[in-house]
């Protein structure tokens, strides 16, 4: 692949830099940035994609639990409640996401319901039972 010649503003500060830098590598300044290029393509194209539940099925299950979560006391309550109507929630990263509590099936995240991790760890002022980050009701704790 033949390279294009591009012509680059940089102040002068990020332009010493790269000199110092490419300086210590011992290569080119261009190089230095075709590298940084190179590095941010890369970790741009890995990245996930966010797993979006379709709005058509999130906003029934909305509507449908908005009552169980609103009058839930605690966590052993929301669960019981939401088991009565077929549903599960589970830890998924650093959040939860509903499931039909037969199959297991994901159905959306918590905070698509419009109650998300952080705001249902300042409610029962407790983490989700067996939830592995169990740290972030610390972090809740500190912003309040």
């Amino acid at each position: 692949m033949e390279p294009e010649i591009v012509t680059l503003k940089l102040p002068k500060p990020m332009l010493a830099a790269l000199r110092r830098i490419a300086a210590g590598d011992d290569v080119t300044v261009g190089q230095v940035i075709r590298d940084a290029i190179s590095r941010d393509i890369a970790r741009r194209e890995k990245a996930k994609t966010p797993v979006r539940a379709d709005e058509r099925l999130v906003a029934p299950l909305r509507a449908l639990l908005a009552d169980d979560f609103a009058y839930a006391t605690d966590w052993a309550d929301l669960i019981t409640r939401l088991r009565r109507k077929g549903y599960a929630l589970a830890e998924a990263g650093g959040g939860l996401i509903l499931q039909d509590h037969a199959s297991g099936q994901r159905l959306c995240k918590g905070s698509e319901l419009g109650h998300g991790y952080a705001q249902l760890l300042r409610k029962f002022d407790a983490p989700f039972p067996g939830h592995t980050h169990q740290w972030l009701l610390d972090r809740v704790r500190a912003r309040a």
